[in-house]
């Protein structure tokens, strides 16, 4: 059984968003192309992948660590759930209709990690059991307002791991209970 995550980067203040605040630095970057390269697969709502979709075009501008992140990410399977999207991507399958359903049938056919992007569609996970961990990449910015990382009350949280990555990152892990 897979073990389903939600990841993202977040304001210290609790915000995510990632046009305010920028790409991140070289170790971190290099910490999402080895995390990526090690997962099942990817969730993403509508609007992350909307946003995430630029990887799968090379791009001429690019140096080799974006390349090396564009194929890790290519080659990860990739879940968007979405009422609007009528098509999805290369390795990109669509979930409409049932999304718990379909992504308990996700967990329990697979094995390894899938990571869950985007706040609004864990948010709509909210009163299911299907996430097993939150991983919080706190980046050194006060954005003062915006998407909260967590939206609504959550069950207790417990933190089982923390790490710092790179020049300005701090990686927190917290489990349900």
């Amino acid at each position: 059984m897979a073990k389903l995550f939600f990841l993202l980067n977040v304001s210290v203040d609790g915000y995510v968003d990632h046009d305010r605040m920028g790409a991140p630095g070289p170790a971190l970057f290099q910490h999402y192309i080895e995390h990526v390269g090690g997962l099942t697969g990817i969730v993403y709502g509508r609007r992350s992948y909307e946003l995430m979709s630029y990887w799968d075009q090379d791009q001429a501008d690019w140096d080799a660590p974006r390349h090396a992140f564009a194929a890790a990410w290519r080659s990860r399977s990739k879940w968007v759930v979405s009422r609007t999207l009528k098509s999805v991507g290369p390795n990109a399958s669509l979930i409409q209709g049932d999304i718990e359903g379909a992504l308990r049938d996700l967990k329990a056919g697979h094995a390894g990690e899938i990571s869950i992007q985007g706040p609004d569609l864990v948010h709509s996970l909210r009163e299911t059991d299907l996430v097993d961990e939150y991983r919080l990449y706190t980046r050194p910015y006060v954005l003062g307002h915006g998407k909260p990382y967590f939206m609504g009350p959550r069950p207790p949280l417990r933190l089982t791991a923390s790490d710092r990555i790179g020049e300005d990152a701090l990686r927190l892990i917290y489990v349900p209970g």
